[in-house]
């Protein structure tokens, strides 16, 4: 009798407190290793980030409005974006071992969304940051969609800021705005890393 419930137990998706200490603790090992990359962390990120969920809550009820290619196109801009303008500041900043602190407060789950709220002490400054996590059904595993840092989301920026393109430009605007934002951005951390081979 006892088997079967073991069985299940063993399989169960780690909770949203377990995701987010999990999805901390890889970071940090990328950022701390003498290659860390861009590239290393940016696919260390993809095991934790929904970059779909993201991009679909940002763009609100525009989202149901663009069919399936639109929907990948815009997901995939906003997951290289997110890439460039991240993942480049957390390897510049990351290596230095700031003597940051993070600590871990409780989880709180509805249905399929979770909140999990923890603190960033850096010195003798404090940060609240909460890290939203969604999952499509019970059984499937939870996956960081937002981050709120100071109580600024990052979904809720970037929905503010497509809104008024969208009012501008329409969707293909948008869309073709990000992508230039984000090969800009790209260009800037390739001319950054080379300079910083050379040295």
């Amino acid at each position: 009798m006892l088997a079967p419930i073991l069985a299940l137990a063993l399989a169960a998706s780690p909770g949203p407190l377990s995701v987010v200490k999990t999805a901390d603790t890889e970071v940090q090992k990328v950022l701390q290793a003498p290659d860390a990359s861009t590239a290393k962390l940016a696919a260390r990120a993809d095991e934790f980030v929904d970059f779909v969920e993201l991009a679909k809550r940002a763009m609100g009820t525009e989202w149901a409005k663009l069919n399936k290619k639109q929907q990948d196109d815009f997901s995939q801009t906003m997951k290289g974006l997110l890439r460039a303008s991240y993942a480049q500041k957390a390897v510049n900043d990351g290596r230095g071992a700031n003597g940051a602190k993070v600590e871990y407060g409780e989880e709180k789950i509805e249905g399929n969304e979770a909140v999990v709220n923890t603190r960033l002490l850096v010195k003798q400054d404090v940060y609240p940051v909460v890290y939203k996590l969604y999952r499509p059904e019970a059984k499937s595993t939870w996956r960081i969609y937002d981050v709120v840092t100071d109580e600024v989301s990052l979904v809720s920026t970037y929905s503010d800021s497509f809104r008024k393109v969208i009012g501008q430009k329409g969707f293909e605007g948008l869309l073709q705005t990000l992508k230039d934002k984000k090969e800009s951005l790209e260009k800037q951390n390739a001319e950054t890393s080379a300079a910083a081979e050379k040295k």
